[in-house]
């Protein structure tokens, strides 16, 4: 049986934690400039000392979340993460200045966060239709790079003990899941794991082709699961897994089949969790040799299922705060409601969500 089949017990944690507080670890989704709904949640998981958060999953954005806040907490640990967690963001914003993918003042003026009218994107969903990024951008010019070069130093990360950390990208020969863990975790992995395949050349790493990891995993949880010895995972959403309506626009459709395909590895691996979770309380799996996994889920699908998926290019500073806010409360709702349930049970009903 394989290491993705079978969830075998992690080794025991060096770690040590006080008498209150709960390791947790965190699997974060990818999703644009979405990721500052992430940034609000764990800034208020980081103010929060009774959580101890041991390893992080991350894929594309959720990945740049990842490792920032492990790159912070080493510096400086809870404030150190929080604070480099907002000089990202507030990087990535200063950088949306100079892109040509903007809100037109119309859309503005009435608070719309999408892009779906602004010349920028129209002109670049239609370029990016029929014309690939080796075809537009043949330099391989990516603003992005220059941001993790000065916020990201792999050898930081490389010897960080402190939280354990997994970016995820996806082979293109091969199509599978590529996973770094801190040693191996550098700007140009960060890239891969978040290289949209219409926008942005494939990113080489040592000979590999690597695309954007949510085609694999988004994000992946096997790497908490075998890696870390805390049985809890929150995943922070950031792609709505239902809607009521059906897609009948252009656009609406493109952004549910985005959806959809960022969502299907998640509900894969939710659904394995799920039935080795039922075999051990059957007693059919000896628990001493399986792991009995809680899941958990951070989110709020009723705001951010409200957002097309233009607006994942909109880096402006107010949304980004506005997003921010909603993960800062999405957070607090859940440790307000399940923070004694850590250590304990799930918090998200598998059967209901996922399958």
């Amino acid at each position: 049986m394989s290491g993705k089949e079978r969830l075998a017990k992690p080794g025991k944690s060096r770690r040590k934690q006080g008498p209150t507080s709960r390791p947790l670890n965190l699997a974060l989704q990818g999703g644009g400039a979405h990721g500052a709904f992430t940034w609000g949640v764990l800034d208020r998981l980081l103010q929060d000392d009774r959580i101890v958060i041991e390893g992080v999953s991350g894929t594309s954005a959720g990945a740049m979340n990842a490792a920032v806040l492990v790159q912070g907490y080493e510096e400086g640990g809870r404030d150190g993460a929080r604070a480099a967690l907002d000089a990202f963001w507030h990087r990535i914003s200063a950088l949306s200045h100079l892109a040509p993918v903007q809100r037109n003042p119309f859309e503005a003026f009435f608070g719309n966060w999408n892009l779906d009218h602004s010349p920028g994107y129209l002109w670049l969903d239609a370029v990016s239709r029929m014309l690939s990024p080796y075809q537009f951008n043949p330099l391989n010019i990516n603003p992005l790079r220059d941001v993790l070069d000065d916020v990201v130093d792999a050898r930081r990360l490389a010897r960080s003990s402190a939280v354990k950390l997994f970016i995820s990208a996806t082979n293109v020969r091969s199509g599978k899941v590529r996973v770094f863990e801190n040693r191996e975790v550098t700007v140009d992995a960060l890239l891969a794991s978040a290289c949209l395949p219409f926008l942005f050349q494939a990113v080489e790493i040592d000979g590999e082709a690597y695309w954007d990891g949510g085609y694999m995993g988004n994000p992946a949880l096997f790497p908490l699961i075998y890696g870390c010895d805390s049985p809890d995972i929150a995943i922070v959403q950031i792609n709505p897994l239902y809607r009521d309506e059906v897609p009948k626009t252009a656009a609406a459709i493109a952004n549910r089949v985005n959806e959809i395909s960022f969502n299907s590895t998640l509900m894969r691996e939710m659904r394995a969790i799920a039935f080795v979770r039922r075999l051990i309380e059957a007693e059919g799996l000896d628990p001493t040799k399986y792991k009995r996994v809680n899941m958990h889920l951070i989110g709020d699908e009723a705001d951010m299922k409200e957002l097309g998926v233009s607006s994942k290019l909109n880096a402006d500073w107010d949304f980004l705060q506005h997003l921010k806010a909603i993960g800062t409360r999405a957070a607090d709702d859940w440790l307000e409601q399940h923070f004694d349930r850590i250590g304990v049970d799930s918090t998200c009903d598998i059967p209901s969500v996922f399958l």
